[in-house]
């Protein structure tokens, strides 16, 4: 008797296989709207807070200015005629003590009153100059043609500031900290929590290579390396030339009677890690300290001090490297303290320093 064929098992019929369709599909060549968004995000980013803040800053001026001017707002990319016209109502021209702009006075109080120009007149030329790179920098993220880089408007911007030269306007500068008004500041500290952390943050600040507000601000225990004796080194992770932390830089020293004040800052405030600068209410240790807080406190030593000048936290970096001039120290070491990747950078302050104290200025004597 012939054996019955076991059942065939069916096959399942496979499930449909659903391809979802891109939601849009872009060239190769090209960079999406979303994709463009991040990038953004990551630059901005990557900036140092304080760049963020005033590209902000002058974004929100550019806005306010085409409001007012024209009555719109204002859309990329922006015409060549409209950065003309932005450059001529904000340089000055005329006489250095009474200059005049294009800006009609109506708007101009009208920038004042909604507090996006601190006063009326000509805006500084360095401020039109940071705005205009603003601008450009903007055109360039969005890969939108920059009317910035018109011949136009660069022959503009290039006489003008020919003009200022001529007409005797000059670049201010903060004060330098040098010796002499550091040591007045630090005689403003007292015995009081507070005194005992100005001292401390400004002899951090200046010793340690002249580090900028945002550097002091950020500065954390973790980073700070126990040296021979009662010494530390600091390990600035990143900088403004050094944003990535890629480039490996020799720790900072402080030494003396700066590792003393930090030590006992870090004492009396019972700091054993996190940020290093605090703020105080009272007896009672806060968040960290701002940037703005740090240039504040520079500011606020120098009129316990009675020092005539205009002050605040670049003044401990440019009277760190002015004063390292007057010592006749190599340029090469002081740049390998302060960070500064070009020469010319920090070559006026040191050559101010080096100058003050060379025998070339007392020829008659």
């Amino acid at each position: 008797m012939p054996t019955a064929e076991p059942p065939r098992r069916r096959r399942p019929k496979s499930a449909a296989v659903t391809v979802a369709a891109p939601a849009e599909l872009i060239s190769p060549s090209e960079l999406g709207d979303a994709a463009r968004r991040a990038a953004e995000e990551i630059l901005v980013a990557g900036q140092a807070e304080n760049t963020v803040r005033s590209y902000r800053s002058a974004l929100r001026y550019w806005c306010a200015w085409a409001q007012a001017r024209y009555g719109q707002p204002l859309a990329l990319p922006v015409a060549v005629p409209t950065v003309l016209q932005f450059l001529v109502d904000h340089l000055a021209r005329g006489p250095i003590d009474q200059p005049v702009c294009e800006l009609p006075a109506a708007i101009d109080q009208l920038l004042v009153e909604s507090d996006f120009k601190r006063q009326a007149g000509p805006l500084k030329m360095n401020t039109v100059v940071h705005r205009l790179a603003v601008l450009s920098k903007l055109h360039q993220l969005r890969r939108q043609p920059n009317p910035c880089e018109d011949p136009q408007v660069r022959q503009l911007l290039s006489s003008a500031k020919r003009a200022a030269s001529k007409r005797g306007e000059i670049v201010t500068k903060k004060t330098a900290a040098t010796r002499e008004p550091l040591e007045a500041m630090l005689a403003t500290c007292d015995d009081s929590l507070k005194g005992i952390r100005d001292r401390a943050l400004l002899l951090f600040a200046w010793s340690s290579g002249g580090r900028r507000r945002s550097e002091v601000a950020d500065a954390i225990v973790e980073r700070l390396i126990k040296a021979d004796g009662s010494n530390y080194a600091y390990r600035l992770h990143r900088s403004k030339t050094n944003q990535d932390g890629t480039v490996k830089q020799p720790d900072k020293p402080i030494r003396g009677k700066a590792a003393e004040a930090l030590k006992a800052w870090l004492d009396a405030a019972a700091i054993a890690e996190g940020a290093i600068f605090r703020r105080l209410w009272g007896s009672r240790v806060g968040p960290p300290l701002t940037p703005e807080s740090v240039a504040n406190i520079v500011r606020k030593r120098a009129l316990l001090a009675g020092l005539d000048g205009d002050w605040a936290g670049h003044s401990l970096r440019s009277g760190f490297v002015t004063e390292a001039g007057r010592k006749n120290i190599p340029v090469g070491d002081v740049m390998a303290m302060t960070e500064h990747r070009k020469v010319d950078t920090v070559i006026g302050y040191y050559r101010s320093g080096e100058l003050a104290a060379n025998a070339v200025g007392n020829l008659l004597d």
